[in-house]
């Protein structure tokens, strides 16, 4: 759910990209997102260098690099962790099944997938996407 929400709060943030700064509250009603849960989550953005945050009535929250150069993988890495399959995964002798487990290359290939889709879909993508299913979605005869 974190990186969901977050990265649904940084879509939002790179349709906005260039207007300013955001208010979280504007964010979570756009996203229906938990305002307090966005907050902590967006906290851990900031951390993480994604995320500019200007505290104050006129305050807000802006990306803290342009939309292109921010991945899925990034918002992923930030919010979940960067991905340690576990034990057997880290260690080929650490399978306490078998020895040299085949299933040890079967995730690694998974996990490998995976980190290419996160880390190869730009926030500048995503918000393109998003715009074109918006105005799919609204044009109706």
């Amino acid at each position: 759910m974190r990186a969901d929400y977050g990265a649904r709060a940084m879509i939002d943030l790179a349709q906005h990209a260039g207007m300013g700064l955001i208010q979280s509250a504007s964010i979570a009603n756009r996203q229906r997102i938990p305002e307090s849960y966005l907050e902590r989550l967006l906290a851990a953005l900031r951390r993480a260098g994604l995320v500019r945050s200007v505290r104050g009535p006129s305050g807000g929250h802006e990306l803290a690099r342009t939309p292109a150069a921010i991945t899925l993988g990034d918002i992923w890495d930030a919010l979940e962790g960067v991905s340690g399959s576990g034990s057997c995964m880290d260690d080929e002798y650490a399978c306490n099944v078998s020895p040299n487990c085949v299933l040890q290359d079967v995730w690694r290939e998974l996990e490998e997938s995976s980190r290419q889709i996160l880390h190869g879909n730009t926030l500048e993508q995503l918000a393109d996407r998003q715009a074109r299913r918006r105005v799919q979605a609204t044009y109706h005869i």
